[in-house]
């Protein structure tokens, strides 16, 4: 039977791993969501991946806000030239 040590401090190998694995286009998305949620992950990979999740979703609010107003900006000044 293994015992899963949760609370064990991460080492430089298994960080540079983990942060290349979430930079992967698709599959990043993927493991940080299953590092978020999963219930046997090690709790300082769990907390740093909702912290990213976190960014990336204020980052697309915030693009998606930029875009919309500059957008709309753009389309309003087409429609008046």
């Amino acid at each position: 039977m293994q015992v899963l040590d949760n609370n064990r401090t991460l080492d430089a190998k298994e960080w540079a791993l983990t942060i290349f694995i979430a930079s992967l286009p698709l599959i990043g998305i993927i493991m940080l969501l299953v590092w978020a949620f999963s219930d046997n992950a090690n709790i300082h990979k769990k907390n740093w991946a909702k912290g990213t999740l976190i960014l990336w979703v204020i980052g697309f609010i915030i693009a998606f806000a930029f875009l919309f107003l500059f957008g709309g900006i753009a389309i309003l000044g087409q429609m008046f030239n």
